[in-house]
């Protein structure tokens, strides 16, 4: 995937004087060890420098991990730690930054040989709270070194995230359409959470394309969606010169912003002037790392860049948008699959979707814009019911007061034929009814939910926490059993 980061991680193992230095700098080389062994070694990179009692030690291991090129950090507490020193470290490191420790290793070796860092990591978070530190601790943070490479591995997405979500520009084309304040997209939680937003108007956007016309470059793009479509159309030539014009207009308003997303109002005008849909553009886009939300959901499109960031692969945005029909349940779900009517629903959006991620692809025009455009005009959509497999609804919203808050739900897209048109899946969630009222309309969130294609619902819950919503204005679909605050207690 383009346009998202790499990490490298820069392991710095810590020690207190009164401890032998050696069993901080032995255990670290181990967790070195089962790292590259298990995952390689280019995300990591292994500091030489141990950080004893010195304030000098910690700024010469943040010197040598800067040097090394790294942009994330595991502060490794390989016995107590000087909670000082190492707190600094964390303070002064530009990036992304985690804690972990040394559990022990045998009862024959409890005198020389015990680290006592699981005492060490409590000092460790109340230091870091003294100095307004944020970092990322583990659910269990002390281990092994196999538990703590699977730590620093969970971790590196988590990580990935962060960085990019530093170095993110949103451009966003338009203002939203009509009757659709649900999207609404205050920007000052863009600018706390890092991200950059460019808005510009959809008549920039349309001269732009106007000035595409003839590009040479249109028929290799030509060629590249048919393939990928398995025929040629005439509508695809347009089609092109919109992706050239995306494409050209990111290289050139990116600024000194690594990476794009891209958001924009796809009607009712846009089929009045372009003459066609942009959604399969869209989805191509999205494909390669470059998200671009539907109808000008600033907040979709970042959720998607989240979730491309996390997955290392395509995800889609969808209206959370119709019941699966009660004949359609008791003939093709009920019995077969463990869920209930409610925990049922339709994900769709006109046609937005990566291919890859779609059974039966086909290029086709947007039915409902076509009750009130030439369906000719209404072409651009890409159709077809989207894989089954285990998918993360999710959302990052900022609220019209400026709360940020997200939600969260696994489930999966299940292998039942839509009958419908557009990019469309019959989800399943567990408890998906009462997350519906008690998370989705009880925080007024938009009808547009994030979807990866997997389950990623442990890392992303990491995210939101490390980029500052607060824990109780994170979502989830809570186990039967389990009450909503907002949810009547005699039902």
């Amino acid at each position: 995937m383009i346009n998202t980061p790499e990490i490298r991680l820069g392991i710095v193992a810590v020690s207190r004087d009164c401890f032998p230095a050696a069993l901080a700098e032995n255990r670290r080389k181990a967790l070195v060890k089962a790292y590259t062994e298990k995952y390689g070694a280019d995300e990591i990179y292994e500091c030489p420098i141990t950080i004893i009692e010195s304030e000098i030690d910690m700024v010469n291991a943040l010197e040598d991990i800067k040097k090394a090129g790294c942009n994330a950090l595991c502060v490794y507490l390989g016995n107590f730690g000087p909670e000082i020193a190492e707190t600094l470290l964390a303070k002064h490191f530009d990036g992304p930054k985690m804690f972990c420790a040394a559990a022990e290793e045998t009862q024959n070796d409890l005198f020389d040989g015990r680290g006592d860092a699981y005492c060490g990591m409590l000092n460790a978070s109340y230091n870091l709270a003294l100095r307004n530190v944020k970092a990322y601790i583990p659910e269990y943070p002390v281990g092994d070194a196999e538990d703590c490479a699977e730590m620093i591995h969970d971790f590196i997405p988590v990580a990935k995230a962060v960085v990019a979500l530093s170095d993110l520009k949103i451009i966003s084309f338009g203002p939203r359409p009509q009757n659709f304040l649900a999207c609404n997209a205050p920007i000052k939680q863009l600018y706390n959470l890092g991200v950059e937003i460019e808005e510009e108007s959809e008549l920039d956007l349309y001269e732009a394309y106007l000035k595409h016309a003839g590009d040479e470059r249109i028929k290799d793009v030509v060629a590249d969606m048919a393939a990928e479509l398995g025929k040629e159309t005439p509508k695809l030539a347009e089609l092109a010169q919109y992706e050239l014009t995306l494409l050209d207009w990111i290289e050139e308003h990116k600024g000194y912003r690594k990476y794009v997303a891209l958001t924009s109002k796809c009607w009712p005008a846009f089929q009045d002037m372009f003459k066609f849909n942009p959604c399969y553009v869209n989805g191509r886009l999205a494909g390669r790392g470059i998200p671009v939300s539907c109808e000008v959901d600033i907040y979709g499109t970042l959720s998607e860049y989240i979730g491309t960031v996390i997955s290392g692969d395509a995800v889609t945005l969808l209206d959370i948008n119709n019941s699966v029909p009660k004949d359609m349940y008791k003939e093709s779900i009920e019995g077969k699959f463990d869920y209930k009517f409610t925990d049922t629903f339709m994900g769709f959006h006109c046609g937005n979707t990566c291919s890859r991620k779609l059974q039966n692809p086909k290029l086709s025009y947007q039915r409902i814009m076509a009750r009130t455009h030439p369906a000719d005009w209404c072409e651009g959509t890409l159709e077809g019911d989207i894989v089954p497999g285990d998918i993360t609804f999710y959302r990052l919203q900022s609220t019209a007061d400026g709360i940020l808050r997200a939600y969260i739900a696994e489930g999966e897209v299940l292998p039942v034929a839509t009958k419908s048109f557009g990019s469309i899946g019959v989800f399943a969630i567990k408890e998906m009814g009462r997350f519906y009222r008690h998370v989705l309309i009880a925080k007024n969130y938009p009808h547009h939910g994030a979807v990866a294609f997997g389950k990623y619902g442990k890392t992303l819950y990491e995210v939101f926490k490390y980029i500052g919503v607060p824990v109780e204005e994170i979502g989830y679909n809570q186990p039967e059993g389990v009450r909503y605050p907002t949810e009547n207690p005699w039902k």
